[in-house]
């Protein structure tokens, strides 16, 4: 990628995005990964993970906020949280942001990936690696969750797209062995991709969810770089009333915590799908 003036990324057949390199500010072949990092004059640091844009310091905060805050204002004891990926550890931050959380248990396959993280990232990551309730796990998620005698209040499946090695992420067994090691009143929160450019995916991971947990939705968030529309959360929990918390109760929780994205009202709001999001989560669902 030296020299080049620009960096393209395939999302879908037929779509793509170009974005300008003011300058390579890193790359590398890690294993399992092959890295990059570009400086882009609109959104700062890029990051590029086998030639698809992972996070970018500029709107990480869109994405890690709701995908943090929304699940952990909700439930009423989030004590012990776990992360699957995440290795630019920007959830990670969001989530430790909330005094109630105990332990937060990250699992990443890749140790170069957040040896990376921390260095370049820094500037929104730094208090995670100082923070004491903040522990490593190097490890296949997948693996991880079928093997360990561990129970968490929160998941959050901080994925890649279900192709190639993220594909495992999004299976029926994969989400049997997350809800075997979900405390009972826990909220498992998955990407599910953006439904108007994939929408086999969504509903193939929402059908795949709805087989497993009691209750299945979704929520929506919208972030710049990851192009064609609202991008879904999903939703998995056998406590149906965690999707209607009071907006005075998470007001309440949510006291302290400094966000710019995420409010009570905007939480409440994500609930409320567009027709065709809420005709794909029903037809998958039933």
């Amino acid at each position: 990628m030296s020299g080049r003036k620009t960096i393209s990324e395939t999302l879908h057949d037929g779509v793509g995005m170009v974005f300008d390199v003011d300058e390579v500010l890193y790359e590398e072949g890690t294993g399992h990964h092959q890295l990059a990092l570009i400086r882009n004059a609109i959104f700062g640091k890029v990051l590029v993970l086998d030639g698809a844009v992972q996070v970018t310091s500029s709107d990480e905060f869109m994405y890690h906020e709701m995908l943090a805050h929304v699940p952990l204002a909700a439930h009423e004891n989030p004590k012990d949280v776990l992360i699957i990926g995440g290795g630019d550890c920007g959830l990670a931050e969001e989530v430790l942001k909330h005094r109630r959380v105990g332990t937060l248990t990250q699992v990443e396959i890749d140790a170069s990936v957040l040896d990376f993280s921390r260095e370049h990232f820094s500037d929104f990551n730094a208090p995670v690696f100082n923070d004491p309730r903040f522990q490593v796990e190097i490890a296949d998620g997948a693996a991880f969750v079928a093997q360990t005698e561990q129970r968490f209040d929160v998941i959050l499946v901080d994925s890649t797209d279900p192709t190639g090695p993220g594909a495992v992420l999004f299976t029926a067994e994969f989400y049997r062995n997350l809800k075997r090691i979900m405390r009972p009143g826990g909220i498992v929160v998955t990407q599910n991709g953006v439904p108007f450019l994939q929408p086999d995916e969504f509903s193939d991971a929402m059908r795949r969810l709805s087989s497993v947990f009691e209750t299945t939705s979704c929520y929506l968030v919208s972030v710049p770089t990851y192009f064609g529309g609202h991008m879904t959360l999903g939703w998995s929990t056998d406590a149906p009333d965690t999707l209607s918390i009071g907006e005075e109760i998470l007001v309440e929780r949510m006291a302290g915590i400094e966000t710019r994205y995420y409010t009570p009202a905007h939480h409440k709001a994500a609930f409320a799908l567009p027709r065709f999001i809420e005709t794909l989560l029903h037809e998958a669902s039933r």
